[in-house]
């Protein structure tokens, strides 16, 4: 394991029913392409050195002994790689037959588990052949030459580096009790399944939507391989399924109906797995019963110590983890609009509030907290002329933004009042004896009080409630001016990040008539800017945010792997130069960002511990009422560090 990940690898090799010296030649060349491809664990299908539908030849001693002697070949094969390789065999145990799979290592059994549930119904009859695990007694057993204990309990084995797996046969995840529940909240990282499941119409569709469903329920990687062609057709079609996940996502799935053996491989983030399962407190009370079972796992076996191998990622990053993808991407923003909407009703509801005041800017923010006032008044079934828009020019306001918040008001219908705060700004500026022409962090700041003071004042005027518009990224960064923009009466933007709200923006505008599709689409190409500085000489925003405080796509990255799993800096990079290219971001600028993103998010917690109330509509909130909850006087001395280390 590196960087907290381990290569999995699932496999369907080509098979000839009855012929172990064929199959095993298949397994031995498969093991040693992974090997090649620094595959750490490989899996293969239920009784891949028989084939599975040899029926009554299992009943034959000549098949048992030969499917024997094949895996000690394997074995000698193999006893050189470091590679774990989870194989199929039917096994004797005393006056039992199990269909059962053998993890092997460097030559040696590391451990034999015997399949629990015999599918016995249908066209499955695996009873007239095999006994099950609960028919067992545990036994110490010769086999291939060596001696193994083989048990009535699961089992968990763990690699040299402490990643913790464990396995289930086919129909064991049909149950309903999966072995793998006990497996994985006894601390099972990674799930692997050796099956061989026929193909029907409509099981397939079931079959994936149960292996996410176990995936995402244990919170494990799970690596299914299922027989192909090759097994009998006499009465069943074996179509052949390579099929990996991780807590609920897809990595890897093979083509089914193939005539070709295939091996799909992945890499698992077993670190991301064991920061979900830390964060979830049912994970953790669901240990507690297990804990006390009568047939509790007894033992950990460890493999054998491996040489460090080189590490490369090879797994596809998304560079923006917060959008989902095209596919999924209107329904996605149809429900966190949805979400934003019933929350600002009920507060609107619960204030006995037919009013609200907003700023608008022109600016992406705001246009998505008005659109989102829009939506809870029609649902209410408000006149949206409740709803107050204030655009309020200043020293850096532009022509484009200004014309763009005036449009949009005017095309929502909405109240639409002007007032520029350059006179009460200068005013306020010798009230201080701060010099209008020294455009510091006092120039910029006072103009966003002001904004929010007139906000503030007009509320109480028409009795309503000020809605912010500050994002998720700008907290993140504290890129907010404190009891400025900072504060509202309700904040619907504050759990969405900035990469989202471009998205929302646009699918809104498809919705629209347009001449206001036109104006959002305009406000989504606009640079980003606070505007709080004066424009250059052609009348163009000449404060850009991103030039300041660096690329919003870079910082929603940076904050979904801090906040979501706890990410050090050293794997957040490691994960962002694999999902950026080069030509977006050299590996020193997001160095240089990565290490601005630590810099603000700990400096700015202060501004966090005192947010106003909002909706959370994702995974990750800062809400200090919900999801952080961050001392304000933290050190981040161990993150910069890092940083200047990579």
């Amino acid at each position: 394991m590196n960087y907290g990940f381990i290569k999995v690898a699932t496999a369907i090799p080509s098979v000839l029913v009855g012929d172990t010296k064929y199959n095993t030649e298949h397994l031995i060349s498969t093991i040693l392409q992974a090997e090649n491809e620094g595959v750490e664990i490989i899996v293969f299908p239920e009784l891949s050195v028989t084939g599975y539908s040899c029926q009554d030849l299992f009943r034959q001693q000549l098949l048992l002994d030969m499917a024997e002697e094949n895996i000690s070949q394997l074995l000698y094969a193999t006893s050189k790689l470091n590679i774990i390789s989870i194989i199929g065999v039917p096994v004797c145990v005393g006056d039992l037959l199990l269909n059962c799979a053998i993890v092997i290592q460097q030559g040696y059994i590391l451990g034999i588990i015997p399949k629990t549930y015999l599918p016995n119904y249908n066209e499955f009859y695996e009873k007239r052949w095999f006994a099950s695990s609960q028919d067992l007694h545990d036994t110490t057993i010769q086999y291939a030459g060596q001696s193994i204990l083989v048990t009535s309990t699961p089992q968990l084995f763990q690699t040299t580096d402490g990643v913790k797996f464990g396995v289930e046969i086919c129909e064991d995840v049909w149950a309903p009790i999966p072995p793998s529940n006990q497996l994985a909240v006894f601390g099972a990282d990674v799930i692997f399944n050796l099956s061989a499941s026929n193909d029907l119409l409509g099981k397939h569709q079931y079959l994936m939507a149960l292996l996410r469903q176990q995936s995402a329920r244990t919170i494990s990687g799970y690596i299914y391989s299922s027989c192909g062609y090759g097994e009998s057709t006499q009465d069943l079609v074996y179509g052949g399924n390579a099929i990996i996940f991780e807590n609920g996502t897809l990595l890897a799935e093979a083509d089914r109906f193939s005539l070709s053996s295939q091996m799909m491989t992945a890499q698992i983030d077993v670190e991301r797995l064991r920061a979900e399962r830390r964060n979830n407190s049912t994970f953790i009370n669901a240990q507690r019963p297990v804990m006390h079972e009568s047939t509790p796992i007894k033992r950990i076996i460890h493999c054998r110590e491996i040489t460090p191998q080189p590490f490369t990622l090879t797994r596809k990053i998304d560079p923006q983890p917060f959008i989902p993808h095209e596919e999924n991407l209107e329904v996605a923003c149809e429900e966190i609009l949805n979400i934003q909407v019933m929350g600002l009703a009920k507060r609107l509801q619960h204030t006995h509030s037919q009013r609200v005041v907003i700023g608008i800017s022109g600016g992406l923010d705001s246009t998505l907290a008005l659109l989102v006032c829009i939506k809870t008044f029609d649902k209410l079934g408000l006149d949206r002329k409740g709803i107050l828009g204030v655009t309020m020019p200043g020293f850096g306001t532009t022509d484009r933004t200004y014309n763009n918040a005036i449009h949009l008001m005017q095309e929502l219908g909405i109240e639409i009042r002007e007032i520029n705060i350059a006179n009460a700004v200068i005013q306020h500026f010798k009230d201080i004896g701060h010099h209008i022409e020294i455009h510091d962090v006092t120039y910029e700041n006072a103009q966003a009080r002001e904004r929010t003071q007139i906000l503030m004042d007009l509320s109480n005027q028409v009795g309503g409630l000020v809605i912010g518009t500050g994002d998720l990224s700008e907290l993140a960064l504290g890129w907010a001016t404190y009891n400025g923009d900072h504060m509202s009466m309700y904040g619907v933007n504050a759990s969405v990040p900035k990469t989202m709200i471009k998205s929302l923006v646009k699918y809104v505008a498809t919705t629209l008539e347009q001449t206001t599709h036109d104006t959002l689409l305009d406000i989504i190409n606009t640079p980003i800017s606070p505007e709080l500085t004066p424009a250059d000489e052609s009348g163009n925003i000449k404060q850009k945010t991103e030039d300041l405080v660096g690329p919003y796509e870079l910082h929603d990255f940076f904050l979904y792997y801090f906040l979501r799993f706890g990410f050090s800096p050293k794997k957040i990079y490691l994960l962002a130069c694999q999902a950026f290219k080069p030509e977006q971001y050299s590996p020193d600028t997001i160095k240089h960002w990565l290490r601005v993103f630590h810099h603000r998010f700990f400096t700015q917690q202060f501004k966090r511990s005192c947010l106003p109330d909002g909706p959370k509509v994702g995974s990750v909130s800062l809400s200090p009422r919900g999801d952080w909850r961050m001392p304000s006087d933290a050190v981040n001395r161990l993150w910069l560090q890092e940083c200047e280390e990579l």
